[in-house]
């Protein structure tokens, strides 16, 4: 197993915390005995040994419990009052088992329980309130505040990392869209059309009004509805249509938006991977052309797809490839930061064809 896979393994099943806690107890355990090699004759010879193991397991078991299953089943979704009962039921049961490893060394050693501890039996008060209890709130409130201050922090630092990048992201791209290059192609092919076909330049139109207000004015929040997000990729695919040579170019374009309840989305997180088809599709006469695209929605995730064909030049599609790679890459850091584990994206650059697919699950309020 080379380093890596043992890192990533050590790291995956969190092996990392055995020494932590071993360490943790084995310091109580100096202060309250001595030195090292006390320490080491108590753990290798004394018949009360035993009930330090309790110790740690219990504990572990406590502060594994609460970590793993109460905090994010309770504390996370609200549910405070319901968390602090389950949290004090956790360690008065673990601390039952821990009182009860006093007794097992008894049993096991042959001795009485004064001998090894200075109680009686009758004293058991004794060990669970004054002895094992402290000990066992200690640990759950050391691992609580390691939990919840590294979530904290890690909250901060992605909170600042999205606000950086969301205002990156909204001056790049009202830079790349709304530029002069973008609106004389989309203005001259709308005034094409205005004698050729004066309805279509009408409804172009009104859909580019649609975008421009969309950009300038309806996206200013964190998500929008999803509906007026897909209603701008259809007015994008349009105007796009314009341009191109539907004769040479075939264009397929799915967008099946089957939610029962109202979804949210971060806006424009959509629109790179579309406008990168067009930018840089093929439009040679002696190849197949096409743009297809299935965008499919319902309540659990959205999926899209989008595939176009490339340049046979071998030069030229690897000018475009390395241009529209930038424009990937940002949109793919964006989706790191916004939708951390619940998306996957699979970019496949062939030789004669570009596909990209994203698949993104809605993320629970």
């Amino acid at each position: 197993m080379d380093y890596d896979r043992f890192k990533h393994f050590i790291l995956k099943y969190k092996l990392y915390h055995i020494p932590f806690w071993l360490g943790y107890h084995l310091v109580w355990l100096t202060i309250n005995i001595g030195g090292l090699s006390e320490v080491y004759e108590y753990l290798r010879f004394s018949d009360s040994s035993p009930k330090f193991y309790f110790y740690v397991i219990f504990q572990l078991i406590g502060v594994y419990f609460n970590l793993y299953f109460l905090i994010p089943k309770l504390l996370y979704v609200g549910r405070y009052f319901s968390y602090v009962l389950a949290v004090l039921g956790t360690i008065l049961v673990c601390n039952a088992f821990i009182t009860s490893g006093y007794f097992f060394s008894t049993l096991t050693s042959g001795k009485t329980m004064f001998e090894l501890f200075g109680v009686y039996p009758n004293e058991v008060s004794k060990i669970y309130f004054v002895w094992a209890l402290p000990s066992t709130v200690a640990s759950m409130t050391l691992a609580m505040s390691i939990k919840l201050g590294k979530n904290w922090l890690q909250a901060e630092k992605r909170r600042h990392r999205l606000e950086k990048e969301n205002l990156e992201t909204e001056l790049k791209y009202l830079k790349s869209q709304i530029n002069p290059h973008f609106l004389f192609n989309t203005i001259n092919s709308i005034f094409a059309l205005i004698h050729k076909n004066p309805d279509l330049a009408s409804a172009s139109l009104a859909n580019f009004s649609d975008m421009l207000r969309y950009q300038l004015y309806e996206c200013n929040d964190e998500e929008i509805g999803l509906d007026k997000e897909l209603n701008f990729l259809e007015n994008f695919i349009n105007l796009e249509k314009l341009r191109l040579n539907q004769n040479h170019t075939e264009m397929q374009f799915d967008i099946e938006d089957h939610t029962t309840v109202k979804k949210t989305i971060a806006p424009f997180i959509l629109i790179p991977f579309l406008e990168n088809a067009f930018k840089h599709v093929s439009k040679g006469k002696g190849q197949q052309n096409f743009i297809q695209m299935q965008l499919e929605a319902d309540d659990a995730s959205l999926q899209l797809y989008i595939k176009n064909s490339k340049g046979l030049n071998g030069q030229a599609s690897k000018d475009l490839s390395e241009s529209s790679g930038i424009g990937l890459k940002n949109v793919s850091r964006r989706l790191n930061l916004l939708y951390p584990e619940s998306h996957s994206l699979q970019i496949e650059d062939q030789s004669d064809r570009f596909s990209v697919l994203l698949k993104l699950e809605w993320q629970k309020n």
